[in-house]
């Protein structure tokens, strides 16, 4: 469990920590994540903040008209790349939170939730190199793996991915199985308990006929 605590009504609280959490527990599993798409992203962001204080500078060392030219142009680039990183942001990682490949097989996730819908969505695609992706889509409520203090519970959310995504459950099959293991102790307990409240629930066990002698 972690030690930090988190607003159980904030939804993008509950997100990021869950987002978090998603990339860690894969790379505890070996899974090897590609940074490809955050070291783009990272550049175009980190670029223009460079222009945006090379300008500053320039302006506040040589004045305004000895800069204006230069000045004009560094405005339409700085506009450029932020046209440019927002489209990557919403167009090609479309909340995308891990990829990465696992013994020759790629998977990439993404997560989403809805505005006042405290429901966690994955949408997952892998497949083996050179095949068709599986895409599937998975989505379970925080309260299976926050508690009610606002604090997450790592192993809840771990059996929740190992039981759904089939690549992660492969990887870790102990928590794929603890997820079945459990819903089937809890549907016994649950009949054991009805009987015990309606009697005449139990299973009646037909009795032997008695032989009737022959006159």
């Amino acid at each position: 469990m972690n030690s930090s605590k988190i607003s159980v009504y904030s939804i993008s609280d509950l997100k990021n920590t869950t987002d978090d959490a998603l990339p860690n527990y894969l790379a505890s599993l070996k899974f090897r994540q590609s940074h490809n798409l955050t070291d783009v992203r990272l550049g175009l962001g980190y670029t223009a903040v460079a222009i945006a204080a090379v300008t500053f500078y320039a302006d506040f060392k040589l004045g305004w008209d000895a800069t204006k030219f230069w000045t004009l142009w560094a405005v339409v680039v700085y506009f450029i790349l932020n046209g440019a990183l927002t489209y990557w942001i919403w167009g090609v990682e479309k909340g995308q939170i891990f990829n990465g490949e696992i013994n020759n097989t790629s998977i990439s996730i993404a997560s989403s939730v809805s505005k006042h819908k405290p429901v966690y969505t994955l949408k997952v695609q892998y497949g083996k190199a050179g095949k068709e992706l599986q895409t599937l889509t998975r989505s379970a409520p925080f309260t299976r793996w926050f508690d009610s203090n606002g604090y997450f519970v790592a192993t809840p959310f771990q059996q929740w991915l190992a039981s759904e995504i089939p690549p992660v459950g492969k990887a870790d099959p102990q928590k794929a199985g603890s997820e079945f293991v459990g819903n089937e102790s809890r549907n016994v307990a649950e009949v054991q308990t009805t009987q015990e409240m309606d009697p005449s629930a139990k299973a009646s066990v037909p009795r032997p006929r008695k032989s009737r002698k022959a006159p």
